[in-house]
């Protein structure tokens, strides 16, 4: 076990040091062949294999699986967030290189509708050109609500939503086939629902993009 913490100190050192001169694709690549060879070292030893074997596999499944961040997806963050500048949309990268749109309530749906609010609409259409320009990507749409009303009304009501969205893009020459949804009706609130501000937080659709290594 002792042999396995130092591979992995070791794995990490290399790492950062190696990642130092490479551009932002190369980074999240490095970095995905990293963990995984981290991760590959801890399963071998605490399994009673060789850390060393581990550490390899794992830096194969790593670098091989999951979802890259090529420059495609890097341009079309950066022009989801040039044409929401200012609506409270957040366009972020997450930790395993799947572009996020989180799109609060008062911009997308009214209370208690699966309707495309006005203000919606020029985001989705930016959004969708983007998804035009880069086939390869798999988008997912997820629907949430606040905790007001029952399960019975929240849940098919946050996949009402996730639907809406769907087939807007889809309406906008995006093939529907590529996208995924899904309902969680108020059981994934990110703030609480014990105020106007935290049920307004609540009521949400996140959209998800990833772009597959290819193989």
């Amino acid at each position: 076990m002792r042999h396995a913490l130092v591979l992995c100190g070791l794995s990490a050192a290399l790492l950062a040091g190696g990642c130092a001169d490479m551009s932002s694709t190369q980074r999240h690549t490095a970095t995905g062949a990293g963990i995984g060879a981290l991760g590959g070292a801890a399963v071998g030893a605490l399994t009673g294999g060789n850390a060393g074997t581990g550490a390899v596999i794992g830096a194969g499944v790593g670098a091989l699986g999951g979802y890259i961040w090529s420059q495609r997806m890097e341009r079309q963050k950066q022009e989801m967030q040039a044409a929401t500048q200012g609506t409270g949309v957040g366009v972020t990268q997450t930790a395993d290189n799947q572009l996020r749109l989180d799109i609060p309530s008062d911009i997308s749906f009214a209370t208690g509708r699966a309707d495309i609010a006005p203000s919606f609409r020029p985001i989705l259409d930016r959004f969708a050109e983007g998804l035009r320009a880069n086939p390869a990507t798999e988008v997912r749409i997820v629907g949430h609500t606040d905790s007001t009303g029952s399960d019975a009304i929240n849940d098919p009501l946050s996949l009402q939503r996730a639907a809406s969205t769907r087939n807007y893009l889809a309406e906008r020459g995006v093939n529907g086939a590529r996208i995924q949804m899904a309902g969680r009706g108020s059981h994934e609130p990110v703030a609480g629902n014990d105020s106007a501000e935290g049920r307004a937080r609540n009521r949400r659709v996140e959209i998800f993009v990833g772009e597959r290594q290819p193989g």
